[in-house]
């Protein structure tokens, strides 16, 4: 009994704290909303992220994984689990549309996604856990982690460094404008798909548009591709699972009367498990060797499952949400159960690794008749939820780490 009066004690410490550093959050946010950097080419906010860790006393490792990757461990000073926590911090190549005052100033670049307010709330979370360490039990290692935006991303090569092979659960949340601040969404299970990226470069025979007989055209080639492989998921597919195709460039610019040589075509695939993305897989290739018969051309096919299905673990998601839903907090209106998503995240290769939990915040703008969502180049956040984020992952790792 002491020691859950204990844990309460610190747990409510940590969210006045919080509740104080508000607007920490959200000038944080703002100045990394202004300031974005595409995957993999996040060198300034990485170095923001680490100045901001001098002098604490943490454990702080830069240059994790395959990019800018940085982890931070607070050592508590009782026994306990180990717990990763993860925000990620990379931009999208957006050209912003919103009239913030403090709009990106990296044209073509945009927080669109919401990295920006992860990142904010996740620092400020960080250095109150960090005031209370010597009351925490256990082990939280914070998962700063870049170019979730970018196959092959950030977290695989971050798991693949073993950096986190002691984490017992790991969590993460992501802002979503579909739902209004003080909404917490989650899915146990299967909560979001997996996504592959493919790319199909024909080569015919270029000529001219009145002699078509002198020359073997890759645009006809690509068209029927373009429709053949729409029925892999409404010919081939089971209708009880989910799978989507979609060509997202057909790269088949020239002149009006002028017959290419080549064409590309990319795109990407959507499924919840392995079974269908085999057989969705093992159907396009089948198309592309019947396009190179029945076309006489030729096809470089490019085919790259980068994030795998993401699926929260059952015990640990039944856990989280009897904390979140007990949390008694005014930060807190409800806590709801999302329908599958067939976005995808990278978040996905923690899972595979440890148990843990991926759940969202709602963050929609007050005031707004039009919402508009993640990758957008109108998208915003109600500031506001970045309380409610930090508020919700504190309410879990202290109730998490004092159940243990």
């Amino acid at each position: 009994m002491t020691q859950q009066i204990q844990t309460e004690e610190t747990k409510q410490q940590l969210l006045d704290m919080l509740t104080s550093r508000k607007d920490e959050m959200i000038e944080i946010r703002r100045r990394l909303h202004q300031n974005p950097e595409l995957s993999f080419k996040e060198e300034k906010t990485a170095q923001f992220i680490a100045d901001f860790y001098k002098g604490k006393d943490v454990e702080v490792q830069t240059h994790v994984g395959n990019g800018y990757g940085i982890i931070v461990t607070i050592q508590g000073g009782k026994p306990g689990k180990t717990i990763g926590l993860r925000a990620d911090f990379d931009a999208l190549p957006i050209h912003e549309e919103t009239d913030v005052p403090f709009k990106s100033q990296n044209d073509g670049v945009m927080h669109a996604c919401g990295h920006d307010g992860h990142t904010a709330y996740m620092l400020v979370l960080a250095d109150c856990l960090i005031s209370l360490k010597d009351q925490l039990s256990g082990t939280i290692k914070i998962i700063h982690q870049h170019a979730e935006e970018t196959p092959p991303g950030g977290a695989k090569s971050i798991v693949e460094s073993g950096v986190l092979d002691d984490l017992d659960a790991v969590f993460g949340t992501h802002l979503f404008p579909s739902h209004a601040t003080g909404t917490i969404g989650y899915r146990s299970g299967y909560a979001m798909a997996g996504r592959t990226y493919f790319k199909l470069i024909i080569q015919g025979r270029g000529g001219h548009g009145s002699a078509p007989q002198n020359a073997n055209d890759p645009i006809v080639a690509g068209a029927h591709f373009v429709t053949a492989v729409q029925t892999v998921v409404s010919r081939r597919l089971n209708p009880f699972d989910m799978g989507v195709v979609t060509i997202g460039s057909f790269d088949g610019k020239g002149s009006f009367n002028i017959i290419k040589d080549s064409i590309e075509i990319e795109g990407d695939v959507r499924y919840m498990n392995e079974e269908t993305q085999n057989l969705i897989a093992r159907e396009i290739h089948r198309i592309v060797k019947g396009i190179e018969v029945q076309f006489d051309v030729t096809c470089d096919f490019t085919y790259l499952a980068d994030y795998p299905p993401l699926i929260n673990d059952a015990a640990v998601t039944s856990e989280a949400v009897a904390i979140l839903e007990q949390a008694d907090d005014p930060e807190i209106k409800e806590v709801i159960e999302f329908p599958i998503f067939s976005g995808s995240e990278d978040f996905a290769y923690y899972l595979e690794k440890t148990p843990g939990l991926f759940f969202n915040i709602g963050c929609r703008p007050k005031g707004e008749g039009t919402v508009y969502l993640n990758h957008h180049p109108r998208f915003d956040i109600d500031e506001d939820a970045l309380l409610v984020a930090a508020k919700a992952v504190a309410h879990v790792v202290c109730s998490y780490q004092g159940n243990r």
